[in-house]
């Protein structure tokens, strides 16, 4: 008897405790965290990353092997460590706030706290901070010194100097200020012994990956002295001087990765001429000063140097590559602006259109051209040219081959097709000899050896290599599922991706839906190395070595898990020598992160669920330990959070549906609950994904809503070509009528939102159904017609693909099938609309036109229907800013809270917020009954 009563006792305190948990609320999201830059030590010995709170300040960590915490730093960021694993650096912000309040106090700009350095050394646990940091370099692939430039320190004048300078001599004996133009002084210190030096008004600096080599161009230490470039040698602490000139202009320099070789371009101009003289100069290691290789009278006819093109060398050191380009076009400086003529002159065959040709101005006025110089006879072999502009390099430059295509021919149809076709070139980069050219080809690569190009062609849905030296070609996966499964575009099939080639090229890995296969890229010879289908599960390869290029037979791989039923995933050890699978940890999360240490088995990695934020966690490749290190949202437990959980309808088409499900915590089948809707395709697989309570740009926050007492439904949607609306309301409604029939859901009180496609959605199933009382639309199109003939304003690419052939599904023009878009357009049947709806759509939305959102809103408004629209000035698809975002919380769940669970209305939705008030007053004061009446 006592036992029970004791268990009735423990019981009663749990629910009271449970009782007491905090609601989530607005205020709420700046007490949230989230774990960023995560990076381990080379050793494995410690790891390192920050906690941003509420999207404001950081807070850096560093911990060891067992998780004790070695170093707690407010404001800092960016972190990383040495390849020694001896220090960790990074930079300190000022604090937020601070800054705010000094803005606010019109501080100018110049004046505001500059960053901080910090380098911490994780043995002896001292730490050295230095000031007003401009930027900071440590070597990649070796140790013991860090470069740093520091932002001016102004000196204040006695005031016995200041009444006795003149003007002219002030003017005379101004002495070079540090800045942009002149460059910032660098420091180069010593991490061992902290012995520095400084090196006055420098524009650039690098370190060589690997050797022990630091380059850098200056201005010069005084005004009167010639601008240079040099290269200090580590090891023996001596400078050579590779070029100096007067007011010399240097870019793109560059180290091989020994730092036997450096690279770049200099413009020793003084004047303002439109051609720059540019010219290419190469310094090689016992050289005491830079060659010149090449300058505008000795390139190539038409061409010249760029100052845009990457200066780099090949892995084994034996080529320099660097850019070629057109001459710029020359402009007449001598016209007066009323004297330009501004027109733009648009024509119906251009390969792009004129958007797409203007959003791409400066990046083709600064298109350049690969081209190699074998460093043994200096010999040049253009790669690219005006024709076929893109380059790939084999096996990191090492190759005789490179692979050179260009797309133009096809641009044209592919703004309808969504599909874009390539002519390639095979160039020898010995002797610059086309050894394979291909036309109209699917976009292809190379093989990390370079021996083959491959690629998935869409069309025939196949996956293919050429073989480069023979020129043969081999249809790997003809007549064989390696293709979207679940395709229900009208368009062809995507490939589900490649995990890469095994050493040496000899096999390539492709993915089907389930599964990795090894195909020989000669004969097609297949084999299947994993078995996920029978259990539905999906293999995937993961990279732990950034550097590796290729697939070690000799290795045991890591692959990631999903299971498509239960939604549970995990990683697994491959082993290639016998076909083996060997689950290593799986389980009802998502998991990500992974990260290996560069010379130990340390392995970081995250995993989530609804109710679990994604911490960083340490553990190794056999994954038999598993160490929690960070723990950013401790707070959690005290607020009413919730559950998630897979549901399965049928849709009126008869298809087997899965959706989410969320529920709020403690929740009670036999209450009635407010239901929000919301969807866009398919989600339900990111079941697992956590949800933490932020200010959201375009959707509905699942864990502040559900905290609030709303029930949470995502279905997942199946399309059917030409058929877009009907297919939602198909899938959607059937679901949501199954919930109300679980009896739980209150019918009275169902709301719906989504944003882009998915208010699209929502814009046409509300002229369909009076079973949401209350609707939010983002960025909706409400005339597919009007929208077929729009552009996408950040890509200027025009909108026709989407609707021919991708996303909207139509499947044709409106000449074609102008039923469909008729029937699939909200606007024809607006009137038949009887549920209050909020609109978001903003004026610099690069995605979809925002005139479809005003077409939506001020229709409504002609029928009377009760609707709200928000534009945020200046934002794009969604708002951005966090102020905004928060603002549009605030405005989204005030709506729903009205209509779905009878709160007052706000202020805002009785008057709106008139234009001398934006800004000023936001409206959010919750109306009186009598006020409302």
């Amino acid at each position: 008897m006592i036992q029970k009563i004791s268990l009735l006792l423990l019981l009663l305190i749990q629910i009271s405790l449970s009782a007491q948990k905090k609601v989530l609320d607005h205020e709420d999201y700046k007490i949230w965290s989230t774990v960023q830059d995560e990076t381990i030590a080379s050793d494995g010995s410690h790891v390192l990353y920050s906690i941003e709170r509420g999207e404001k300040d950081h807070y850096l960590k560093v911990q060891d092997g067992k998780g004790d915490f070695v170093l707690e730093y407010d404001r800092g960021e960016k972190g990383h460590f040495t390849y020694d694993s001896k220090y960790a650096v990074f930079s300190i912000k000022a604090w937020k706030d601070s800054v705010v309040a000094m803005k606010k106090r019109k501080v100018k700009k110049k004046d505001l706290p500059k960053d901080s350095l910090g380098i911490f050394h994780l043995e002896n646990k001292s730490l050295v901070k230095i000031g007003n940091i401009k930027s900071y370099k440590v070597p990649e692939k070796w140790s013991g010194y860090i470069a740093y430039q520091l932002e001016e320190i102004k000196k204040e004048k006695k005031e016995e100097e200041k009444d006795s300078t003149t003007a002219k001599e002030k003017k005379k004996d101004k002495p070079k200020k540090v800045g942009k133009d002149n460059g910032y002084h660098l420091v180069l210190r010593n991490l061992e012994n902290g012995n520095q030096d400084t090196i006055k008004f420098v524009k650039d600096y690098t370190f060589a990956k690997k050797g022990r080599y630091l380059a850098y161009t200056t201005t010069g230490a005084t005004k009167d002295d010639n601008a240079g470039a040099f290269v200090l040698n580590l090891e023996t602490n001596l400078t050579t001087t590779l070029h100096q000139a007067e007011k010399a202009k240097y870019f793109k320099l560059n180290f091989s990765d020994s730092g036997k070789n450096l690279g770049f371009v200099v413009d020793t101009d003084t004047t303002k001429i439109q051609l720059r003289p540019n010219e290419l100069y190469l310094w090689q290691e016992g050289k005491s000063s830079a060659e010149k290789l090449m300058d505008n009278a000795s390139t190539p006819h038409n061409y010249v140097v760029s100052k845009y093109g990457d200066v780099h060398f090949s892995k084994d050191e034996s080529k320099l590559f660097f850019g070629l380009a057109k001459p710029p076009i020359e402009k007449d400086t001598t016209l007066l602006d009323e004297e330009i003529v501004n027109v733009e002159v648009w024509t119906y065959d251009e390969p792009k259109l004129y958007t797409v040709q203007e959003l791409q101005l400066k990046n083709d006025t600064v298109q350049s051209f690969t081209t190699a110089i074998h460093l043994n006879n200096k010999q040049v072999v253009p790669l690219a040219n005006s024709i076929y502009m893109n380059t790939e390099l084999g096996d990191e430059g090492n190759a005789k081959f490179a692979l050179v295509n260009t797309s133009i021919p096809y641009e044209l149809p592919s703004q309808w097709t969504a599909r874009r076709d390539y002519n390639y070139m095979v160039i020898n980069t010995t002797t610059g000899d086309t050894q394979l050219e291909l036309k109209k080809v699917p976009q292809m690569q190379l093989s990390p050896k370079a021996n083959y190009g491959y690629g998935y062609n869409r069309v025939d849905s196949t996956w293919f290599a050429y073989n480069l030296t023979s020129g043969s070609y081999k249809a790997l996966t003809k007549n064989k599922s390696f293709y979207s499964e679940e395709n229900d575009y009208p368009n062809f099939p995507w490939a589900y991706g490649s995990a890469g080639w095994i050493k040496d090229d000899k096999a390539i890995i492709i993915y089907d839906r389930y599964d990795l296969w090894k195909f020989n890229p000669d004969s097609g010879a297949a084999e299947k190395l994993t078995n996920g289908r029978s259990t539905k599960t999906v293999y995937r390869y993961q990279n732990l070595d950034d550097e590796k290029k290729y697939i070690d037979p000799n290795e045991k791989w890591i692959l990631s898990t999903f299971n498509e039923t239960s939604k549970d995933a995990g990683y697994a050890e491959f082993n290639p020598k016998n076909n083996s699978v060997k689950q290593l940890i799986q389980g009802p999360y998502r998991y990500s992160s992974l990260q290996k240490a560069k010379m130990s088995d340390a392995l970081l990695y995250s995993r989530e669920s609804f109710e679990t934020f994604p911490d960083i966690r340490l553990t190794n490749l056999n994954f038999t330990k598993d160490l929690k290190l960070s723990d950013a949202n401790p707070q959690q437990a005290a607020y009413n959070w919730g559950s998630i959980e897979l549901v399965n309808w049928t849709s009126l088409n008869g298809k087997e549906l899965s959706g989410m499900l969320v529920k709020p915590e403690n929740f009670d089948p036999n209450k009635k609950y407010p239901l929000l809707v919301n969807f866009y395709e398919r989600s339900s697989d990111g079941i697992h994904r956590h949800r933490y309570p932020k200010p959201e740009r375009s959707t509905i926050n699942y864990s502040f809503f559900t905290s609030r007492g709303y029930v949470i439904f995502n279905p997942d949607v199946e399309y059917r070509v030409g058929y877009p609306g009907e297919s939602a309301y198909n899938c959607v409604i059937p679901g949501v009528t199954s919930l109300i029939e679980k009896g739980f859901i209150d019918a009275a009180n169902i709301g719906v939102q989504g944003h882009s496609w998915g208010g699209y959605q929502i814009a046409y199933l509300v002229t369909k159904t009076d079973i949401f009382k209350a609707a939010e639309s983002g960025a909706p199109v409400p005339n597919m017609i009007s929208a077929y003939g729009g552009i996408r304003w950040w890509t200027g690419l025009s909108r026709q693909f989407q609707y021919e052939h991708t996303q909207s599904r139509i499947g044709g023009t409106p000449w074609e099938y102008p039923a469909r878009y008729i029937e699939n357009s909200p606007i024809f049947n607006i009137d038949k609309i009887n549920t209050p709806l909020l609109i978001m759509h903003n004026d610099a939305d690069g995605h979809v036109p925002w005139y479809q959102g005003i077409e939506f809103f001020v229709s409504l408004r002609r029928l009377g229907k009760p609707s709200w629209f928000l534009n945020y000035n200046g934002e794009p698809h969604w708002p951005l800013k966090y102020q905004n975002r928060t603002d549009f919380s605030i405005r989204m769940a005030q709506f729903f809270d009205h209509y779905l669970k009878g709160e007052p209305k706000p202020m805002w939705m009785e008057r709106g917020v008139p234009p001398m008030e934006k800004g000023i007053k936001q409206g959010y004061d919750l109306l009186k009954e009598s006020d409302e009446d």
